[in-house]
């Protein structure tokens, strides 16, 4: 009965900490059925994210600290979707006012929204890592990683090099969480394959309602390759070095730092 109970108090918090993802998911689904005369789609959903961002932070459900890191995720997703739409990699077929570059602006917000659940669960379960690398070597790959987004179009892709870098670079790094009290612990890299594989799912339930488009998906809906979880791992390796960084950057001009053992990043 102690587990269950711990499952359930476990699912409960993650669950308050995908409020922002859980919205645009509704917003998707309500929007793909319900139409509002001289609105488009597109232009709607980033109505409703704007307003349901605004809300997030009116109700404390977010800190000004963690809007400024979503902002961030904002300019990074956009970046790489105007890449990628231009690429042809994806598209998005609706017609909207604020389309640019063939991209709606709210696609921004499901990337802001993977920040948002890092910065939620960071807070709610209290995470804590040990076994952090050096910075340098952690910008370092993430930098490899985004760059790699863009560069494979054109030379070898090196997602799985990459992949495996991240495995000896993280090696020793653990991930500790609180649930009712108890302390559990988790590698690191456990915890981005398995947001990753969420993502992935959420990928596919976006793609169902029309979000965005694969090739191969115009005419009728098929599931998302599994390969694309690779890509998701490694977009979620990004997002938690952010902001284990812009955590352990704070902490320390704050001057708040908790005694924590060596190579923790709070």
């Amino acid at each position: 009965m102690t587990f269950i109970r711990k499952l359930w108090a476990f699912g409960i918090q993650q669950a308050l900490s995908c409020i922002f993802p859980v919205i645009i998911f509704a917003t998707l689904a309500l929007t793909k059925y319900i139409e509002v005369p001289g609105l488009a789609r597109y232009d709607l959903i980033l109505i409703i994210c704007l307003l349901a961002q605004i809300g997030m932070v009116v109700f404390k459900l977010e800190t000004w600290d963690e809007l400024k890191v979503i902002c961030v995720f904002h300019v990074i997703g956009l970046m790489l979707e105007l890449y990628k739409v231009h690429m042809g990699s994806w598209s998005y077929p609706e017609e909207g006012w604020s389309k640019v570059g063939g991209v709606p602006l709210y696609s921004g917000f499901m990337y802001a929204s993977v920040a948002s659940y890092i910065c939620q669960s960071w807070r709610r379960m209290n995470l804590r890592i040990t076994g952090w690398p050096l910075p340098m070597l952690t910008v370092l790959i993430s930098a490899a990683i985004y760059a790699n987004f863009f560069t494979h179009h054109y030379i070898w892709d090196f997602r799985w090099v990459l992949t495996a870098l991240l495995f000896i670079v993280f090696f020793r790094t653990v991930v500790h969480f609180d649930v009712q009290g108890t302390t559990y612990r988790m590698p690191l890299t456990l915890s981005f394959l398995l947001i990753g594989f969420f993502i992935w799912i959420a990928e596919n339930i976006s793609t169902f309602l029309g979000a965005w488009t694969y090739p191969g998906q115009e005419k009728t809906w098929s599931l998302v390759h599994i390969g694309k979880i690779s890509s998701w791992f490694l977009l979620v390796v990004i997002s938690v070095i952010i902001v284990a960084q812009l955590k352990h950057l704070k902490m320390g001009i704050g001057g708040k730092r908790k005694e924590a053992p060596k190579g923790t990043v709070l």
